[in-house]
């Protein structure tokens, strides 16, 4: 089985601009460079047959290169928990747009739409069940902002889940067309 998602890697600038902030939240299991992306769409666990046809149906995906900014952080939670504390990035039309577009081809691959609000961010941390500190990380960098960045491209990955967290592998990458 094969633990896949689409994703927009940030360029190196902006990795290490954000992994400068990870301190100060006791709990966090922060993600390290390799980790860090911006989620299009999740995929999940396929076999081999269904994972070869997406990766097909995602090089039929179009668009003209657009640029984002990060823009602000947050949290995600249930029940008054934070589960994962988060990167923000803006204007979200253009990523909402490719986003659609790489569901549009899942599901002609064979696989459900997704259900799920897109939200587009970039993981900083994990949490199990303790996180201290982490409403002074909020206010901190609520203000956080870098530079526009273009996007080229995005990139099939592979997940593989251990003790140190996930791993992450580039099963295909696809140019973005003008």
């Amino acid at each position: 089985m094969h633990r896949l998602f689409a994703a927009i890697r940030p360029p190196a600038t902006i990795r290490s601009a954000l992994i400068d902030l990870m301190e100060g939240v006791k709990g966090a299991r922060w993600q390290d460079d390799e980790q860090l992306h911006l989620t299009l769409r999740f995929i999940g666990e396929v076999d081999g047959r269904v994972a070869e046809d997406v990766a097909a149906a995602l090089g039929t995906v179009h668009q003209p290169p657009f640029s984002i900014a990060l823009d602000g952080v947050g949290q995600f939670g249930s029940r008054g928990r934070a589960n994962a504390l988060w990167a923000g990035v803006r204007p979200h039309e253009a990523l909402r747009h490719l986003h659609r577009k790489i569901d549009q081809a899942i599901v002609r691959a064979g696989l459900e739409p997704e259900r799920r609000a897109y939200l587009p961010h970039i993981t900083l941390a994990r949490f199990g069940r303790e996180s201290g500190g982490l409403d002074a990380f909020l206010a901190r960098h609520a203000g956080l902002r870098s530079d526009p960045f273009e996007v080229t491209d995005f990139a099939l990955y592979e997940s593989r889940l251990g003790h140190e967290g996930a791993s992450y592998t580039i099963v295909e990458r696809y140019d973005l067309s003008a």
